[in-house]
């Protein structure tokens, strides 16, 4: 267990994997899709006048909505499993961490709470990249769902001139599922 943990202690501070870059500007149809999701009817994201007469020059994004931007979706997911299945893998910390620990038995995940600091508001046209670092990895330990480690990826979050617009924890605990207790 120990040399497990010296061995994960090596990722911390590393970059997780590439910088992503957002595939689209941040723009007013993903948003309005966005807050309908959400039932969200604070009219600065939707209606420019509303924005307007609070001082602002244009709608702006519901800050959460942050992720979305950068966010790979199922296509990324089928091709890394493609490359996968043909014994090409990823060679970024992340995946080689991932892979360390699925080799370990911890193969369970679960995402425990992400901590989000907005430095700006985002507006139509800006675009997205976020830079991810492997910031902590806790020693393992056992929880509820059993033994496992807690880590946390920082991401930062730029416009095209390099300018923060956000940071964000994202924690996540790898473990390997214990045996069922039963309740009554």
């Amino acid at each position: 267990m120990q040399s497990l943990e010296a061995e994960l202690g090596r990722f911390v501070g590393c970059e997780a994997e590439p910088p992503r870059v957002a595939r689209y500007a941040v723009n007013e149809a993903m948003i309005r899709n966005w807050v309908e999701a959400h039932d969200d009817a604070n009219p600065v994201y939707v209606d420019r006048e509303a924005a307007r007469s609070t001082g602002r020059p244009d709608v702006v994004c519901p800050p959460a909505m942050i992720s979305a931007w950068v966010m790979a979706g199922y296509r990324r997911y089928r091709e890394v499993q493609r490359l996968r299945a043909e014994g090409d893998v990823e060679d970024f910390a992340y995946s080689r961490l991932m892979r360390m620990l699925d080799e370990a038995g911890y193969t369970s995940v679960v995402a425990t709470n992400v901590e989000q600091e907005y430095v700006r508001e985002l507006h139509p046209g800006d675009h997205v990249t976020t830079h991810f670092t492997i910031e902590a990895i806790s020693p393992f330990k056992r929880t509820v769902l059993g033994e496992g480690c807690f880590i946390t990826l920082l991401k930062k979050y730029v416009n095209s001139d390099g300018d923060p617009l956000a940071e964000e924890r994202f924690r996540l605990l790898r473990f390997k599922p214990g045996p069922r207790e039963e309740t009554e």
